[in-house]
This record gives structure tokens, C-alpha cells and sequence, in this order.
């Protein structure tokens, strides 16, 4: 049953204090959810009767809840203007906040991102999804950037949050506990052109700031300055690449090696 206290509770989780106090997000759509259900553990899934009549039977019993709901219900749940198929509220995976030695190994053996402070829930979705796509399978992300389960940012991952582990970290002092033998890459106006680069298959990408780029702090901890020309070099162009785009020309350029 659809209560007023059930609404009040899924709404509250639009914010972060509520997010971080129940150790819970919201996800909606069928795709998402079904992304979702196998990776992460789901407390409750409210769906429509076309929704479960169409998902996997084995899928759906991940979830310890499973209720029918009607349409009009669904809407009063929901926090998008034109909900389908259903709404879930899934449990946070806990990962390390701070930055000991073992995060700081992760970029001797693999490739990982770091975001410097990136504020739109709709690149940072993006951003996970690219990873994702590309394989990488660590992001470590300044405190001051958005929060990675934030409904909009689960939405614009399209499931791949389950399999990209988020790390928030003081930045700056996690960059300074690598190892010296750690690549640490960040694209810059000042950097040299990424197509004539010798790129390594692991280390740490940063990516900064929508309208800043990468902090003072952070730029000092990169140690190979990288650019993304524009075509042709002396062509008046935009000032610059929306961030979720530049990460997904530099992650592709990284794999292509």
C-alpha cells in the first residue's frame, strides 16, 4: 500500500543528508533498475503490473520488497515528471573514504579517474558512464564534487554506478599518496597534444571543473600535462569541451594504445 509516509520517505531521499542517513538511493525506469538489481542490494521495488509481467522473474527476487503499483501511484512516488515502469530504492555500497594505502595502489595496476570538484549531476552521470563503457573501474572524486547518488546522477549513469566504484577523497592528499612510479594525467590549455602522447594503460586521469578546470592543489600533483587540440589549431573555436565529452575523447585515446 502507497502511504503518505512511503511518498514522504522516497521524496526525502532527493537530498544528500537524508541519502547519507539512510544509507539509500532512489532509482527509476526499467532500465535502470534492471542494471541495478543484480549488483546492488535492492530494498524495495515498486512497479507497475507491465513492468513485472516483462522483467526477469530471477531478477526481481534480488529485491526483499516487490509491489504492484498503479500508474497515478507510481506518479506520487516518483520525482521525474513522466515515470514508467517502476521506482527502487537500492542500498549505498560502502566504499572508502579515505585515502589509505590500498585505494592508493588501485592506479599502479588499473586505470582510474579523478574528479576535481565536478558539479553537474548530469556530467558526473555521464562521466560514470563513460568509465564504465571504457572499463575503468575507480573513480576518486574531490569532496566538493556532486554526489554520485543523487537521483539525477543515477539517471544519466543508466546502471553503470553498479559496477564503477565512486571513491570521495581529499583529493589533493590521495594524489600525494601514490606511489612515484604512478602516472598522474589532467588535461590543460598549456598541455601537450594527447594524439602525440606515449599513454600508459594504468594511472590516474583528472578531470577538472566545469568552468575552473583542475584546482591549484590538484594541477601540482599532475605529473604529464595533456591537451586535446582543436581542428584546425588556428580556427577560432569554442573556449572549451563540455567535461563528460573531453573525458570520453581522453578515455578513448588512453584504450586505443
Amino acid at each position: 500500500m502507497i502511504t503518505k509516509n512511503l511518498v514522504k520517505y522516497i521524496h526525502s531521499l532527493n537530498l544528500k543528508k537524508h541519502r547519507d542517513a539512510q544509507h539509500c538511493f532512489i532509482a527509476e525506469g526499467p532500465k535502470v533498475i534492471t542494471d541495478l538489481l543484480p549488483l546492488i542490494p535492492c530494498k524495495a521495488l515498486y512497479a507497475t503490473e507491465d513492468f513485472l509481467q516483462a522483467a526477469n522473474p530471477n531478477l526481481l527476487r534480488k529485491a526483499k520488497l516487490v509491489e504492484t503499483v498503479k500508474q497515478a501511484d507510481l506518479e506520487r512516488l516518483s520525482l521525474l515528471r513522466s515515470p514508467r515502469g517502476g521506482i527502487a530504492i537500492f542500498e549505498i555500497p560502502s566504499c572508502e573514504a579515505e585515502a589509505d594505502k590500498s585505494m592508493a595502489s588501485l592506479p599502479l595496476n588499473n586505470l582510474c579517474l579523478a574528479l576535481d570538484g565536478i558539479q553537474d549531476p548530469g556530467n558526473l552521470g555521464t562521466i560514470i558512464r563513460i568509465a564504465d563503457w571504457f572499463g575503468i573501474e575507480h573513480i576518486f572524486a574531490s569532496l566538493d564534487t556532486a554526489d554520485a547518488y543523487a537521483p539525477k546522477v543515477i539517471q544519466a549513469t543508466m546502471g553503470a554506478i553498479g559496477r564503477v566504484h565512486i571513491h570521495y577523497v581529499d583529493l589533493p592528499k590521495f594524489l600525494k599518496c601514490l606511489d612515484l612510479n604512478t602516472p598522474v594525467f589532467g588535461t590543460f590549455l598549456d598541455g601537450s597534444n594527447i594524439y602525440q602522447q606515449n599513454l600508459t594503460k594504468t594511472g590516474i586521469i583528472v578531470m577538472g571543473n566545469e568552468g575552473n578546470g583542475i584546482s591549484p592543489a590538484v594541477a601540482q600533483c599532475v605529473t604529464h600535462k595533456l591537451l586535446i587540440p582543436n581542428f584546425p589549431e588556428d580556427r577560432l573555436t569554442s573556449e572549451s569541451l563540455n567535461v563528460a565529452v573531453a573525458t570520453a575523447i581522453v578515455c578513448a585515446e588512453f584504450r586505443r594504445g
